[in-house]
């Protein structure tokens, strides 16, 4: 089903250390709106979605699953080279203490991933317009994390994620039209 290539869908470079950063940056690895959950909200809901949409919502819920992984590299590379003390100030203490430098899916609240998060209604145009918004919360998330770093490196990998999410909320758009023509067109049988 998936190809895999040894490389990230963007490259993601840091130019310093910075575990407060990276600790923000766990809003988009295991919150709400991040992309653990809109790739697992997708893939689920292409079981109830007619058969045109589904390629749609395949394609999406994979890219979301490499926006995943660019969030995890952000993540590693922002805290690899920190020492406890620096791990402490950024307020990761008690995420070293349940899992060192290891990722967990976690917000930068620290709360864990709950399945909660996956919105499915079963009403393909209802689970459509959870999509947009998911998409546009993520857009806005990038946007805010995109205005607390200076590092130019790390903005510039945030700022194509945040149009890949524009690109969704358009495709998830454009697949709610078709479904309106489609229930809106007489069947004859």
């Amino acid at each position: 089903m998936w190809v895999y290539e040894k490389k990230l869908q963007y490259p993601v470079r840091v130019s310093k250390c910075d575990p407060h950063m990276a600790k923000l940056l766990m809003e988009q690895y295991g919150g709400a709106d991040g992309e653990l959950a809109a790739a697992l909200r997708y893939l689920n809901q292409r079981y109830t979605i007619p058969d045109k949409i589904i390629g749609l919502l395949n394609d999406i819920a994979t890219e979301e699953f490499s926006h995943l992984e660019m969030i995890a590299t952000m993540i590693y590379k922002l805290t690899k080279d920190a020492t406890i003390e620096q791990l402490e100030q950024a307020g990761l203490d008690a995420h070293y203490a349940g899992h060192d430098r290891a990722l967990f899916y976690n917000n930068a609240a620290g709360v864990p991933f709950t399945a909660s998060y996956i919105q499915a209604k079963g009403d393909p145009i209802a689970d459509l317009y959870e999509d947009i918004a998911a998409e546009e919360k993520a857009r806005a998330t990038y946007q805010w994390l995109i205005d607390l770093t200076d590092d130019v490196d790390l903005q510039d990998s945030l700022k194509f994620l945040r149009e890949r999410e524009i690109v969704h909320s358009l495709r998830f758009r454009e697949a709610v039209e078709i479904l309106k023509d489609d229930r809106e067109t007489k069947k004859i049988f």
